[in-house]
This record gives structure tokens, C-alpha cells and sequence, in this order.
């Protein structure tokens, strides 16, 4: 496959996101399976781009078979414990003052295991992230005694 050439697999999503609501009339094709993105040669150095780094982290999954159930790579529980064990070693970094280096390293495992999560659980993490940023971008920030926090309140949580 040519450089740049992407293949999107044959599947045709339709139905609704994670949170219920329907894909609009112009949605393409979203590739969510480690199958749907291992179809795209990734390139392996920084491009700036979704694509890459879902298809590296997705022929990671396949090279090391983590859909098969005696290796357990998709089993949410097990990788929620990874996600925390690898968040505490981000704190780590940060706490400990450690380089620069090693905090960024650590942040990029949390990354590849959230990417990685999506593909276990065959979700658009892309269009779920532009729904979100739409969501909270319409939010009021507030501060607290540690900064400033912006999520949905109640009236009850002054």
C-alpha cells in the first residue's frame, strides 16, 4: 500500500453512539475494531494525525493478540487495572520530580491504553471526543480550593 493511502474497512456503522444518540445522515465509515484499523499502513514516526496513531496502537493489539480470550487484553476490568497502575506511575513522575522525559513517557503509555480501550470496546473514540469537546466547551468553569474545574453542576454543588 502506498504511503498516505488509507482503506476504510467494509463495515458501514450505523445506529447510535455509546450514549444512545444516532449517527447523523453524513456520517462515513468509522473504523472502531482493531480488524477495521490494522487496513492502514500507519506511519512510524509523528505525523499529527488520528489515523497513525490508531493503526499503530491497533497492530500492536493484533501482534500481541490481546482479543483472544487466553490473553485477556480486552477484558475492561484488566485494563482499567493497567490504566491505573500506569496513572499512578504518571503521578509518580510528576510528584517525585522526575525529568520531564519520564512524565511524558508515562503519559504516552496512558495514551496508548485509552486508544487501545476504544479499540477494545469498538468505540469512534474520535467522534466521541469532538461530541464531548462540543458538550463542555458550553460550560461554566468554577473554581475550587485546588483551581478551576469545569464540569455540570447541580444546584446543590456550590
Amino acid at each position: 500500500m502506498r504511503e498516505g493511502t488509507l482503506i476504510l474497512s467494509s463495515h458501514r456503522l450505523v445506529g447510535n453512539y455509546v450514549d444512545g444518540s444516532p449517527y447523523s445522515a453524513s456520517t462515513m465509515t468509522r473504523l472502531v475494531s482493531v480488524d477495521d484499523w490494522i487496513e492502514i499502513e500507519a506511519q512510524s514516526s509523528p505525523d499529527g494525525s488520528w489515523l497513525t496513531m490508531m493503526s499503530r496502537v491497533a497492530a500492536f493489539h493484533h501482534k500481541h493478540a490481546f482479543a483472544s480470550k487466553e490473553n485477556n487484553g480486552h477484558d475492561m476490568g484488566y485494563r482499567v487495572a493497567l490504566t491505573v497502575e500506569e496513572l499512578g506511575e504518571f503521578a509518580a513522575a510528576i510528584t517525585k520530580g522526575k525529568p520531564d522525559e519520564e512524565a511524558a513517557e508515562e503519559l504516552a503509555d496512558l495514551l496508548i491504553l485509552i486508544l487501545g480501550h476504544s479499540l477494545a470496546m469498538k468505540i469512534d473514540l474520535e467522534s466521541e471526543f469532538h461530541k464531548k469537546m462540543d458538550r463542555i466547551m458550553t460550560r461554566e468553569a468554577r473554581r475550587g480550593r485546588l483551581g478551576i474545574r469545569v464540569t455540570e453542576y447541580t444546584e446543590d454543588e456550590s
